[in-house]
């Protein structure tokens, strides 16, 4: 399955992705049983959406090591992955504007390219066996972060939950191992991130596991996996690719608020 959302008429729907040109409408999305309906249409032709409906998104934080040192040489790894949770308002499309903070509130705005999942069926309290059937797909997800927020808040939610922080998509599908995945961010054109997902600390499927100990997750609902190193600024006019082999491209432009 390769699926999408996207705009019709002024209307979100979800389709199946054939050749990765045309798009067979579904009645819902493909975890919510969406049957196909209607006739085909061209993804020239329309807008796409972040391909997920959540709830909220749970975020994981230093899930490589890399990044870990990146973001403190001193740093050790965590006991047990470090969670945060982030508004569906923080949701951003592919294509659309990453729209920064005034300068009076941040300075410093990161990228942060990621391996995401939907949750297909609701989740809790499963272990890291049952995951993978909970798990709808996967998808990219741009991590944005006020850097200097983060650093004063000694925590990370009012940072990277910013209206339109959280960029997804293009494609949800389950057609890959989500453990051997190359992740390449791309700013500007030039690679900044470059990275595989055998590369971190918990795999996708212990996580989604305990996350479900302590918060139920919902059909739409999206863990995020951590970014490896290389994370970095942007500014108004950048454009911004968080590239994961066999899901797409994400690509956004930078804006000023």
């Amino acid at each position: 399955m390769r699926a999408v959302r996207y705009l019709d008429s002024n209307q979100a729907r979800w389709g199946l992705l054939r050749d990765d040109q045309f798009i067979q409408p579904l009645t819902s999305a493909p975890y919510l049983d969406g049957q196909p309906c209607g006739h085909a249409v061209l993804i020239q032709d329309v807008k796409l959406l972040a391909p997920c409906e959540p709830t909220k998104i749970v975020a994981i934080g230093k899930n490589y090591h890399d990044h870990i040192k990146e973001l403190d040489s001193s740093s050790q790894v965590p006991q047990s992955p470090i969670l945060f949770i982030m508004p569906p308002t923080s949701v951003n499309h592919p294509g659309s504007p990453i729209r920064l903070l005034p300068a009076s509130i941040s300075k410093r705005i990161d990228y942060e390219g990621e391996l995401a999942l939907v949750i297909g069926k609701p989740a809790s309290r499963i272990t890291p066996e049952q995951a993978p059937e909970y798990i709808a797909g996967y998808t990219c997800l741009n991590d944005v972060t006020a850097r200097d927020i983060q650093q004063a808040d000694g925590q990370w939610s009012r940072a990277k939950s910013a209206d339109g922080f959280a960029p997804i998509g293009p494609v949800l599908t389950d057609e890959v191992d989500p453990q051997n995945l190359q992740i390449q961010t791309r700013l500007n054109g030039k690679v900044v991130q470059q990275s595989s997902t055998s590369q971190q600390i918990w795999t996708v499927t212990e996580l989604v596991s305990l996350i479900s100990q302590t918060i139920t997750l919902l059909p739409g609902d999206v863990v995020t996996t951590g970014t490896p190193s290389g994370i970095g600024p942007m500014k108004a006019g950048d454009v911004v690719e968080v590239c994961i082999e066999g899901i797409g491209c994400l690509q956004n432009p930078v804006e000023a608020e």
